[in-house]
């Protein structure tokens, strides 16, 4: 192929899916960190985890280095294991559900309802047995599930929890552990996510509302009878090769002593990707005023046509505004498909969130069969994501919207 050739393929725009939102601001902090020669966790991730813990309403934060190590910090901590169960919903990307893999626990995977991505919370109930230790609702796009009927739903089973630790005999009863990795910044009936769930997991990946390029924080609630900084001090060490000091705790004069209490992980968050976090907390309230101003144009533009859309904001949530997923009637797998193929040959990138577990290879070999989840297949099948970040422009929100009208007649 030849140079004209190439160039004759190359969009005319490139209008691209979600990239990072990094100014002036972030890049300082980095410098900051760099010169100031402290760079692993230090006192800019703790102030991070201060800020996140404030946001959102709760007394503690830790900061670990993704959304996936938090949700499975959080398992560990709870003591979830070999013989137990979670439920996950099958309508989900893998890290919801890897994670109970980790520990060892049984997965098990609810449908979702029928045109709604939200768990089947009659099938949830049906779900629970005596094995089950903790349900992981999602948080999908920024949306917040009906958290309400999920804690209805675990009072009415609570004569079949049986408590394996000290934190689940405090709690006495199945934990919430949300996988809110969308939904930082999203609330339900006036309470933030990351304080509604017990243990709440947020992801701040490069593709994130906020971002620390990886990196991702655990809140919980407070538990009757368990003191906060218990939890706080147990996912240091979980975090940190079980290691009773920090290196920040180390280098204080004459402190070098410290123990190995147990062979353990290491997932920490560094001072370089705090400092982004701190930056990205300055700017964040203005960045979900953007998301909501793009979703509601976008909402204008599509719902005429009969376009289904994900409900980010009523008066009974609010929504971060993470993804714009859309599900367009009538049509196949492959005519999304060609949909998709037509927006990226005019510059457009869209994506699809997300295939049903059981559809994927992993899955599969747990021993998982799409045809049990007939909602979820038909959620995705004509399901197609739009660009949705803080540096659209208006001219090119009307450009995403013209083309979609097009591709889809």
């Amino acid at each position: 192929m030849s140079n004209d050739d190439i160039r004759k393929n190359v969009p005319a725009r490139v209008i691209q899916f979600s990239p990072p939102d990094i100014s002036e601001l972030e890049i300082n902090e980095v410098a900051d960190t760099l010169r100031n020669g402290w760079i692993t966790t230090g006192p800019k991730v703790k102030e991070f985890e201060r800020q996140i813990a404030e946001f959102v309403g709760v007394n503690k934060a830790v900061c670990l280095n993704s959304q996936t190590a938090c949700a499975e910090m959080a398992l560990r901590v709870l003591g979830v294991g070999e013989g137990d169960e979670v439920i996950v919903p099958a309508y989900t990307y893998t890290a919801s559900a890897s994670v109970v893999c980790h520990v060892g626990a049984k997965l098990v995977l609810v449908d979702v309802q029928k045109d709604n991505l939200e768990m089947d919370y009659d099938a949830l109930e049906k779900a629970i047995t005596e094995k089950t230790k903790v349900i992981i609702p999602v948080d999908l796009g920024g949306v917040p599930c009906d958290y309400d009927r999920i804690y209805e739903i675990i009072e009415k089973k609570k004569h079949l929890f049986k408590p394996s630790n000290k934190i689940q005999e405090a709690m006495g009863r199945i934990s919430v552990n949300a996988d809110t990795a969308h939904a930082f910044g999203a609330s339900w009936h006036g309470k933030m996510c990351g304080s509604i769930a017990d243990f709440s997991s947020f992801s701040f990946h490069a593709v994130k509302n906020l971002t620390t390029a990886e990196g991702g924080a655990l809140t919980w609630r407070s538990i009757e009878g368990i003191d906060d900084e218990e939890i706080y001090k147990e996912l240091q060490l979980l975090s940190l090769h079980g290691q009773s000091k920090d290196a920040l705790a180390k280098t204080k004069l004459g402190a070098w002593e410290y123990d190995v209490v147990a062979p353990l992980y290491k997932c920490n968050m560094t001072d370089i990707m705090g400092g982004i976090g701190l930056a990205q907390m300055r700017r964040y309230p203005e960045m979900l005023k953007k998301r909501k101003e793009i979703i509601e144009r976008y909402n204008e533009a599509f719902t005429p046509l009969g376009v289904e859309v994900l409900n980010h904001y009523d008066e009974n949530h609010q929504s971060s505004g993470h993804l714009y997923l859309t599900r367009v009637p009538n049509i196949t797998g492959d005519q999304r498909n060609d949909i998709i193929t037509k927006m990226a040959e005019r510059g457009i990138a869209s994506n699809v969130h997300y295939k049903p577990l059981p559809l994927l290879t992993a899955y599969k070999n747990l021993g998982f069969d799409i045809k049990d989840y007939p909602n979820a297949y038909a959620l995705f099948e004509n399901a197609i994501t739009l660009p949705l970040h803080t540096k659209l422009t208006d001219e090119e929100v009307k450009y995403v919207t013209d083309v979609l009208k097009e591709c889809i007649g």
